[in-house]
């Protein structure tokens, strides 16, 4: 019997919606924190102390531990039970949440993201393949698409969100409440789905590359760390080293991952996709892709409340024409399936390249004042870009990777997504945090120095995209047939 055959041949769990709605609650609260924490930064930096390089690991370690953690508990499910994992991972997130609310100093917060980018890896990979297990193939099309409306839902959320719980102040606890609203629905989410969602028994059979994992991981950390902190210890030789290090940990994971193929034995990344050209360029274009938009915010945040006085709601009022242009392009760009894919992603770098570079000689240009709405039509542009842009590069890449490597190819892309949004923050929050200082050294004004600083920091956003639009074309024209013999790719969880 075919395995589409069995599928249909089992009746459907009848709580399959009910467990549905647990696992896009859980989704929709780990797409949420990252946007209502850039809102967060200035309120977080003034209230803790915090440092330039401290206020750039709140949302880089959250987002390196995000994406380290993805390929390990993707595999760490498959052994022990996706269900189970999910499960830990939205405990773990809640309790991390409530750690995030109640720190004490900027140090005991970074440590908390780091733990919370953790959990919400270990639940992340764990909800697609639930839905895919849990549906019927006729029912996985309309449960998917639920997906990607949660995530446009909370990149358009988020920032209101954010911007309502720290203008409330309630109980006079400032910026807290945008983690410790996690509790409660953290808490709902467990209880339903320890009831809901049926037990996914694990392959106890099945290995992970822990060796793999710790190299892969070192050689990331080492590359990030000494972009984010070089600036606070005046580029000392070890720096430099330290990148040096994390280059030759990559290598040696690389050559890991070649012997762990040999021997037949499981790897943290399929060395087949490693070896494959097509893929490779389509991460790297990826990690360029997923670089601009974090960072952007960050500084956009600042720039806004610490630099002209916005309120935190004004502020993700302000940003909300992005998320808004996501979400109607997200929607756009499902009617087109999988054609013209690398037509997609070439008007996505160019209508990215157009709205920021159009916010940059804004911002450049502004002396006394910022009119939010002057940023809405540049914000709205981009949105629409990004949106675009992530469903086609997905599609792209996994178009060119065998069907028996596009589960493995889907992860694998999620974690270089999210290795190329760390990176980003480090280094847009180095040209920054750089400029604004030696602005303030050379004696600006408070405005001056935050519009001088946050348009050179633009600067690198597009250039990021005017590479996409330019390496577009050389994407390999995708194949349908070998396509549609393949997994479907997982959506993107658009996250900005």
């Amino acid at each position: 019997m075919s395995t589409f055959a069995a599928e249909t041949a089992t009746p459907p769990d009848p709580r399959r919606w009910l467990s549905l709605f647990v696992l896009l609650i859980a989704n929709f609260m780990n797409l949420i924190d990252v946007t209502i924490v850039n809102v967060a930064l200035p309120s977080m930096r003034e209230s803790l102390g915090a440092t330039d390089s401290q206020i750039e690991w709140v949302v880089a370690a959250y987002i390196l531990a995000f994406a380290l953690g993805l390929l390990p508990f993707g595999r760490l499910g498959d052994i022990v039970g996706r269900t189970t994992l999910f499960l830990w991972g939205v405990a773990g997130f809640t309790a991390a949440s409530a750690l995030c609310g109640l720190a004490p100093n900027i140090e005991f917060l970074i440590v908390a993201r780091i733990i919370q980018g953790l959990a919400g890896a270990m639940m992340t990979p764990q909800v697609l393949a639930i839905a895919t297990v849990t549906f019927p193939p006729q029912e996985r099309g309309q449960a998917f698409s639920l997906f990607g409306l949660s995530a446009g839902l909370a990149s358009v959320c988020g920032p209101i969100l954010g911007g309502v719980l720290i203008s409330a102040n309630l109980f006079g606890l400032e910026w807290q409440p945008i983690f410790l609203v996690n509790i409660p629905v953290g808490i709902a989410a467990v209880v339903a789905g320890w009831f809901l969602i049926p037990r996914l028994p694990g392959h106890a059979e099945l290995k992970n590359d822990y060796v793999g994992i710790v190299l892969f991981g070192l050689g990331i950390v080492m590359l990030v760390f000494p972009i984010v902190e070089g600036r606070a210890y005046d580029w000392a030789p070890w720096i430099f080293a330290m990148m040096a290090a994390g280059i030759v940990l990559i290598a040696l994971f690389v050559f890991w991952t070649r012997n762990r193929a040999k021997d037949g034995q499981p790897q943290l990344l399929n060395f087949d996709l490693i070896t494959n050209r097509q893929f490779m360029f389509g991460a790297f274009v990826t990690t360029v892709f997923a670089s601009g938009i974090p960072g952007m915010f960050m500084v956009i945040s600042l720039l806004l409340q610490g630099g002209f006085g916005f309120t935190p709601l004004e502020s993700g009022l302000t940003n909300t024409p992005f998320s808004v242009g996501v979400l109607i392009a997200s929607a756009i760009a499902g009617r087109f399936g999988s054609h013209y894919l690398r037509s997609r992603l070439a008007l996505s770098g160019a209508l990215l390249v157009i709205g920021i570079g159009w916010m940059h000689f804004y911002i450049e240009g502004v002396t006394d004042m910022i009119d939010h709405w002057a940023l809405l039509p540049p914000l709205l542009i981009a949105g629409v870009g990004l949106g675009l842009g992530f469903s086609s590069l997905f599609q792209l890449v996994l178009a060119n990777v065998p069907p028996r490597d596009a589960g493995s190819g889907s992860g694998a892309l999620q974690a270089f997504q999210q290795v190329g949004g760390a990176l980003g923050v480090a280094i847009i929050g180095q040209i920054f945090f750089t400029n604004l200082g030696n602005a303030f050294a050379a004696g600006s004004a408070p405005h001056a120095a935050f519009s001088h600083a946050s348009a050179l920091a633009l600067w690198y956003v597009v250039g990021s995209f005017a590479l996409v639009l330019l390496m577009a074309p050389l994407f390999r024209r995708p194949k349908p047939p070998a396509y549609g013999q393949g997994a479907p790719a997982q959506p993107a969880l658009v996250e900005v």
